[in-house]
Order: structure tokens, then sequence, then C-alpha cells
């Protein structure tokens, strides 16, 4: 860089401005005196301290931070890394990397979180022990790619203290949600945890920001993001809230348990002696309380069967969920007819219909042992994620119980949360009758059904089948709520009560006067055609109670065509804060 004084300056005076120079600016410097073509003075910039060359490697300085990274990253104790094998359960960074892969992770926050606290380095450890190593405070938190999607993730680490949480890991905890809240990510929970730290509970318990708020945030990302956990060991107390808070739960066989209390508390408690694993694990919570939505075989299929799930699901609300390349269905559509039994009485599986009806492969269902008699679950139609709530007549001939109607609210409730159409593919013989129901609540959580049907704002479909009695009809997005269609197959009815009942209630008295048990038979065979005429599908298109009647083999053509039509469909709900029912 040439630099012009004035014709005043002496040699000196030169040299000093070109040396301030080159060291200020960091290039060569020439300095002429007045209009001199020749420079009085030039000056190179001084040699940097550390040069760029391929050649050097790092500083000690770095040397010495990588040195502690990988103790980090070594986890806990050796003895408690030593055990997870009899176990059946990686080490937590080998759970990462099968997860993620090697490229997948970008990003850890909180590496070093209590590093003073048991670090050899740290002037403030006298002593080291082996033992004391709390390395990232035993909770692993940041971001990864996932099969093509960005997320947030936690992750226990079990050889710390069991994965137990305290005063760090509860701050990384939270920031990691409180991030998710702003990115509008999804957050996968990876969960390990013997659940809070006792003898070190000052500081993060009842604190405003302490663990108390992990509750609070999973509230406030409930239908923002979709939040899926997976649980890897016995997870007791202030841990089991984070898998039930969860949109998606899935447990591992043999390893996986969640309770309010360790069986040794229970004990304590109420004086029952019993097992982790019949107290919380994957069958209890699969078959009897429904908090697991999902079960897997091993850590490897417990992965396989959340990157299924995430391709149905968008990001965070507000978004589309993911399209797929179309499929043609597993079975042809032309057997949907000849699948259905005239008699109303007569079972098949609406899976069947579902490999005529879904794109091939597609069909995921969702607590598949709880509530039985109602199937919930994804698949795509055209390529289309759509949320199935269908009757299954194999299961106490699809008739809805407690359990079944809390499902299918739960499922609706998320469907519409993310964006996902509804399908009902409707076949019951309405709500269940009898004492136990009643103590099991079928009023109250068949309210829940018909509220979320009601309240739901995505496309809605519903095919009825074959019986559509009762109150059944309903909850099963019956027209009177605010469905986009009601299809009927030519199998359909749609009654108050199916013929037996009917009859029964309706002409008793009047066959019973009948002596000849022929001439009752005939008659109450006449009765029972004469009930079903009157509310079979023909009768209700003729009525306009149902849009139309359409051949079973054009069922997925009509559903295709309605869900792509429908697809931006506008609804609103009431001005209001929010209903009562939930």
């Amino acid at each position: 860089m040439k630099v012009h004084v004035g014709a005043g300056a002496n040699d000196e005076e030169a040299g000093a401005i070109a040396s301030a120079l080159a060291e200020h600016l960091g290039v060569d410097i020439e300095v002429h005196v007045g209009d001199g073509e020749e420079p009085s003075a030039v000056a190179e910039p001084p040699e940097t301290q550390y040069p760029l060359s391929d050649d050097r490697g790092p500083t000690e300085r770095e040397r010495a931070l990588r040195e502690e990274i990988d103790e980090i990253l070594a986890g806990g104790p050796e003895k408690y890394k030593q055990r997870l094998p009899e176990q059946g359960k990686l080490f937590v960074r080998d759970r990462l990397d099968l997860w993620f892969g090697e490229d997948g992770l970008a990003f850890e926050d909180g590496r070093f979180a209590g590093f003073d606290e048991w670090h050899p380095a740290s002037p403030e450890v006298d002593e080291y022990d082996e033992n004391s190593r709390l390395p990232a405070d035993g909770l692993i938190t940041g971001a990864a790619e996932f099969e093509g999607r960005d997320l947030h993730f936690m992750a226990n680490d079990f050889t710390v203290k069991a994965g137990s949480m305290a005063r760090l890991g509860v701050e990384k905890f939270l920031r990691m949600q409180q991030r998710a809240l702003k990115s509008g990510k999804p957050v996968l929970y990876l969960m390990d945890s013997s659940g809070g730290r006792i003898d070190q509970q000052t500081g993060f318990f009842a604190n405003r920001e302490g663990i108390g708020k992990y509750y609070y945030n999973h509230s406030m990302l409930s239908g923002r993001v979709p939040q899926i956990c997976v649980l890897y060991g016995p997870c007791i107390a202030g841990a089991a809230y984070t898998p039930v808070f969860a949109d998606f739960t899935v447990m591992v066989e043999g390893m996986s348990a969640m309770a309010i209390a360790s069986p040794r508390m229970v004990k304590m408690v109420t004086g029952e002696e019993i097992e982790m694993q019949d107290l919380g694990g994957p069958e209890v919570h699969a078959k009897y309380s429904g908090s697991a939505d999902l079960v897997a075989e091993d850590e490897a299929h417990a992965r396989e069967l959340v990157a299924d799930l995430l391709t149905y699901l968008p990001n965070q609300a507000g978004e589309k969920p993911p399209r797929s390349e179309t499929k043609p269905p597993t079975y042809s559509p032309d057997g949907i007819d000849e699948l259905i039994p005239d008699q109303p009485n007569r079972a098949y599986d609406v899976f069947d219909l579902l490999d005529r009806v879904a794109d091939a492969e597609s069909v995921f269902e969702l607590k598949p042992e709880y509530g039985a008699e109602i199937v919930t679950a994804f698949c795509r139609i055209d390529g289309r994620p759509v949320g199935v709530v269908a009757n299954q007549p194999t299961e106490r001939s699809g008739a809805i119980f407690p359990d079944a109607a809390e499902k299918a609210a739960e499922f609706i409730w998320t469907c519409d949360a993310y964006e996902i159409p509804l399908l009902y593919l409707c076949d019951t013989p309405g709500f269940m009758a009898g004492s136990q129901v009643e103590k099991d609540a079928i009023l109250e959580k068949g309210k829940k059904f018909i509220y979320a049907t009601s309240s739901a704002t995505v496309p809605k479909q519903t095919v009825v089948v074959r019986k559509a009695y009762g109150a059944g009809i309903y909850a099963m997005g019956g027209p009177a709520y605010d469905p986009e269609s009601v299809i009927g197959l030519p199998s359909g009815e749609i009654g108050i009560m199916g013929p037996e009942a009917a009859i029964n209630a309706v002409y008793a008295n009047k066959l019973a006067e009948i002596d000849d048990p022929d001439e009752r038979a005939e008659r109450e065979q006449e009765l029972r055609e004469e009930y079903r005429q009157d509310i079979d599908a023909h009768r209700m298109a003729s009525e306009v109670v149902i849009d139309e009647i359409v051949p079973p083999s054009e069922l997925r053509d009509e559903l295709a065509a309605r869900f792509a039509f429908y697809e931006d469909v506008e609804k609103s709900l009431p001005d209001k804060k929010h209903g009562t029912v939930l």
C-alpha cells in the first residue's frame, strides 16, 4: 500500500509511519514524502505469533481441552459401564451414535456442567475419586439430524448416578425445551433416569426454574412441536412424567419401566411386594394404562419405530405433514364388499379393510393392546398422511368401551394438533352398557371422545362401513359433527339401535302374544327386515343424511379425491379461551 505524507516529513518520521501502519493494517507499506516517486520508507507487517500452516498441530492449550472433553465423553465410572450389556442397553454415547450416526450430531450443550466438582484438573477437587465422576451432570442435550429432520434431544447417562437429575442437568434440560419452543423443531427424549437426586435436591426441586418446570415446558410444547420419548430403563417418580407428557412414548421390552414410585417405596407405603416390571413394565402401560404407544423389541427396533413415526408428523404446528409417493394398496379394493359380512354381528378384521384402502405398508398402529375395540393408526392414502379411527369388529363386536373411547379421544386430539386429516371407519353397535363400564367411566370417557371429534378442525371423512348404532355414530364423526363428507357403503346402517334390540324394545309384547313358534319366528324376521330397510344406507342417502353411497371397490379413490379437495378447508371454533371437557 502506498501512503503519501507532507513534504516536511524527514526519513525517520516516514519510517515510523510505515512501521505503525504495517503493524496496524497487516500489509506492506510504502511511505512517499511529498510528490516523490521513490518511497522514503518501507515496512512489512510483523510475523504473527501463530502463523497458519498445514503442518502445525493444535496448541498445548487446545490439546488439554480435548483431553478434558474425551474424559467427559467417557461417561461415569467404568464399573457402571461394564454392567450395561447385562441390562441389554447401550452406553449413552453409543446410543447417540445409533440414533444419529457419526455426522448426525450437530452439537452438544453443557458438556462441562459440574466439571469443577469432579474433574482432577479442577483446583476445587482436593482428592480425585473415580466413583465421584459426574460428566455432563449425567444429562446430555443438544441438536441433531435424524432421518433428514432437525430436532432437539436429551439423553440420560445411566453410568452417572443411575441417570438421576440434579441442578445443572435440570438447567440443561430446561434450556433445551425453551429453545425448542422458539425453534419449532421436534424434541426427542431418550430417558433412562432414576429420578431426582434426593441427596442434592436443594436448588432444583421446588425452584421456579427447577425440575417442576420440566412439566410446565412439556405443557407449553404440547401441540407446538412433536415430543417423542423412548424409555430405556426404570424411570421413577419425576422421571416418569416426561414419557406421559410426550405425544408419543416408546418402551423397550425387558428394559423399560415407569412408575410413580419404586417397588421399595411401594412396599414401604402400602406393604405390597412387587417387581419393577409388574409394577410399571411395558405390558402394564401398553395393555392397561395406555401410557405406552409402542413397545420395541430392543434399542435398534425403538429407533426404527420412531423413524417410521416421524414420517407422518410435521416439524411443528401449522405445517402440513410430509407427503410420500403414492403406493397401491396391499390388496385390491375390489375385495372390499366381499370382506364386509351382511349380518351386523359377524366379525371381520378392520385391518383387512385398511389393506384395501391405504397405501401398501403404510398402516402404523398406536396403542394396539389398549382399548382394542377401536384401532388408532396412521396410514397414507395417495401418499397423504391420515389418522385412522376405526371400530374393530373382531374385538367385542366393535362396541366402544371406556379405554377405547379415551384412546380415540387422545389420538384425535393429537392428529388435530399436527394438521393430520382424520378418517373414521364406523362399524359399531355403540357405547357399551352395564354396571362395570359405568364404574369405568364410560360416560366421562365417551364425552371426551365426542368432544375431540367435535373440536377437531382438520379435514374429516367418515365412512359408514356397516353398523352405526346409538351414540357411536356421534363419536365416530357422524353427520352432525362437521365432517367434510359422510360416505356410506351399501352395507351401512345408521339407527338408534340395532334390529335385535329394536324389535325387543318395540315389539316384544306383540310377539309374545303369538303362540305358534314358527309364526312368531316368521313375524320376527319380517320385523327385522322392515327395520333394517328403515336404517340402511339407501334410506339415509335418500334423505340426504349421508352425502353419498359409493361402490366399495371405489372407496379408496373416493377418499383420495375428497382428502385432496378438502386439504385446505378452513374451520374455526367459537371465540373462547378453551373448552372444559379435557
